[in-house]
């Protein structure tokens, strides 16, 4: 789950991370309310939304007077923000962060995310902040320090903090401040089940403290159940509504840009699926796995999401029935089929448990759907048939 920017400098502060004074406003009259909380002569105005890049599609501006925070407020505020993040369809802003400015000395990237490979927190530092981490990573990746936190401390060691002010060239006067922050921030990250914490740029001002000057945080939506606290910082209108809705039956759904829908059971046989839809010139519309143990009426959900979905020109069903029963699956295809008047082409892959039982229920249920016996086979047929009703 992600946060806005505002919300992500409160947890900082709330870990005794250094952050400037700032506030959020939804409208002109909370602006009124907030505006003289803040010292100037330079304040930040920053569109809210979740996306990055919003500096360059005219998101961040920075003014020098109250006038020009107001009319930046306004100019601001309701308009399409699109970056490269966003799409060309871009994202309304609807709450805008205004803060202190200040004076800039240097700045500098730093993150923690999970590393899969090591099962571990990875801390990444650059000297390059400001900038994308991947460009940085491609044009010069000795500017980047990547340290394994021990799993079982769980802490950062001396050692660790040296090679982070290294790779910043920081001298020893700012070791202690530098160690105090990037144990905090640490602390944070483990103790809300965060994914992903970047603070770019992490800024060195010109009286020598350090200030986490923009931030993204990301949560593990699996253990939401135990921070209501962060939970309560969702905001459903930065969301696809199809997967709000999809998540409220149980449904692993993503939607993407291509005109196949696919309704699978597993991550690896929908990653799969969608796979072998672009090898044979289509691209699939979502990604929706169902689980292993769907009911009828979460198969029915789960076409009615995929249908909901106006640039779905075909749906190809792949399950391998496990605990899952092929005919249960079956039985939800034609119900739903039947309800919603399905006008697209279907093709149904099935196998596993109770498999012949499913495909004779799809035989006999007198609807036009495509039967196929392997995967290769049931994309080469719901491409065939996509491309022929274009």
């Amino acid at each position: 789950m992600n946060i806005h920017e505002h919300q992500a400098k409160e947890l900082l502060k709330q870990f005794n991370a250094p952050v400037l004074n700032g506030f959020v406003a939804y409208n002109q009259k909370e602006l009124d309310k907030q505006i003289d909380t803040l010292k100037g002569p330079i304040w930040v105005v920053k569109a809210q939304i979740h996306a990055g890049g919003r500096g360059k599609g005219g998101g961040v501006k920075v003014v020098n007077s109250k006038e020009n925070v107001y009319e930046t407020f306004n100019n601001m505020m309701g308009m399409n923000l699109v970056t490269k993040q966003t799409g060309p369809e871009g994202k309304e802003v609807k709450r805008i962060y205004i803060e202190d400015g200040c004076m800039i000395k240097e700045e500098f990237y730093i993150s923690y995310l999970i590393d899969r490979k090591t099962k571990s927190i990875c801390l990444i530092a650059s000297s390059e902040g400001g900038m994308d981490i991947e460009e940085v990573a491609e044009k010069t990746p000795l500017k980047i320090a990547k340290i394994f936190i021990d799993p079982v401390t769980n802490k950062l060691s001396k050692d660790d903090v040296s090679k982070v002010s290294d790779i910043l060239s920081l001298g020893e006067t700012q070791f202690d401040q530098l160690n105090e922050i990037l144990s905090n921030i640490l602390k944070l990250f483990i103790e809300k089940d965060a994914s992903l914490i970047e603070i770019n740029p992490f800024v060195l001002t010109e009286d020598n403290q350090f200030l986490c000057l923009d931030a993204k945080m990301n949560f593990d939506s699996n253990a939401l159940f135990r921070h209501e606290e962060i939970l309560s910082l969702r905001d459903l209108s930065e969301e696809e509504p199809l997967e709000i809705e999809a998540s409220k039956h149980g449904l692993n759904y993503i939607k993407l840009d291509g005109t196949i829908g696919c309704m699978v059971n597993g991550a690896g046989l929908a990653m799969a699926t969608m796979d072998i839809i672009k090898l044979y010139g289509e691209k699939p519309a979502n990604f929706l796995d169902v689980g292993g143990g769907a009911t009828k009426e979460q198969v029915m959900n789960a076409f009615k999401i995929i249908l909901s979905d106006e640039s779905v020109k075909g749906i190809l069903v792949n399950i391998f029935g496990g605990i899952m029963r092929c005919e249960i699956i079956a039985q939800g295809i034609i119900d739903t089929a039947n309800e919603l008047n399905l006008s697209i082409p279907l093709v149904v892959r099935l196998e596993g448990t109770n498999v012949e039982l499913g495909k004779k229920y799809l035989d006999e249920s007198g609807l036009n759907i495509i039967s196929a016996n392997d995967l290769d086979e049931a994309a080469k047929k719901i491409v065939s048939a996509v491309s022929k009703g274009n």
